[in-house]
């Protein structure tokens, strides 16, 4: 069963007097466990059972899109040839010359290194769709501040759509941005494609947001979520994803809220949690 093409979740479910399911999105695939961002990280997020695997985009010298959330090279997510580089200042060969899994990241203890990993393209990471029916959930790293570390809106909106349509998988991404320039983007090169709002500024209710943003669900930031802006997203169709929880105590407060997913670094943690309480 689906509300506006999405998976059911929870405020869909309770609307339909089922019992409600939280969807889980392993967050730039379980960096709590393994290396942002890299196949071992959605391998594992995959084993484990998440209902999308959620990623971030930036686009190299010679126009390849790759997976990660910075637009820099760096320790401790990425070490190489040398302290820091551009990802849109090299070409995908001379990226892959850095090693992004061999340091731990200090703000997750149990991360395993993977020595040797390097940054995975868009379309090594679409092509595990074979291994299950989850969604991707794919971010572009867009900064109007800084527009030479990636392509415009619409270029960069074309250039995912491409990749998206090589590999059949337009009922299967979820697009979303704090950048809603691609988002308009998107709706004008592919409707069908599924837009998100991400959102971590103002108090503002969800169903401005989404609608400012042409999408029909909104990603905010999970301490900015609160029962009365989730009724009021539902009640316009819009989900509601919040970002990114990983504790107990957050879990419960997005679930009180009614969410219809959450997205985690820990989604191991999570599909436990959630599962014990019968809600996925």
């Amino acid at each position: 069963m689906t509300r506006r093409g999405f998976v059911l979740g929870a405020g869909a479910a309770s609307a339909m007097g089922a019992a409600p399911r939280i969807l889980v999105h392993g967050h730039r695939g379980a960096r709590a466990m393994r290396p942002e961002n890299t196949l071992p990280a959605f391998e594992y997020a995959i084993s484990i059972g998440v209902d999308a695997l959620e990623l971030d985009m930036a686009v190299t010298k010679d126009n390849g899109i790759v997976v990660s959330h910075d637009p820099y090279l760096q320790p401790p997510v990425c070490s190489g040839p040398r302290p820091k580089a551009a990802i849109h200042e090299l070409t995908f060969a001379e990226l892959r010359q850095w090693d992004c899994g061999k340091i731990r990241n200090p703000q997750f203890p149990e991360q395993t290194p993977v020595p040797g990993t390097r940054m995975p393209s868009l379309d090594e990471v679409f092509d595990l769709s074979r291994r299950g029916r989850f969604w991707f959930n794919i971010e572009t790293k867009s900064f109007p501040d800084h527009p030479e570390l990636t392509p415009p809106p619409g270029e960069f909106a074309r250039m995912v759509l491409e990749r998206v349509r090589a590999h059949r998988l337009e009922q299967r991404v979820l697009l979303q941005s704090f950048d809603f320039r691609t988002l308009h983007a998107m709706k004008e090169l592919a409707p069908e494609i599924k837009r998100v709002a991400l959102w971590e500024g103002d108090d503002r209710d969800f169903v401005s947001i989404a609608r400012d943003a042409e999408a029909s669900a909104v990603s905010p930031h999970y301490p900015l979520v609160t029962p009365g802006k989730v009724r009021a997203a539902h009640a316009a169709g819009i989900e509601v994803i919040p970002w990114t929880a990983n504790l107990p105590a957050d879990w419960d407060r997005l679930i009180g809220a009614e969410v219809d997913a959450i997205i985690s670094d820990d989604p191991a943690g999570l599909l436990a949690y959630l599962k014990r309480r019968g809600l996925h």
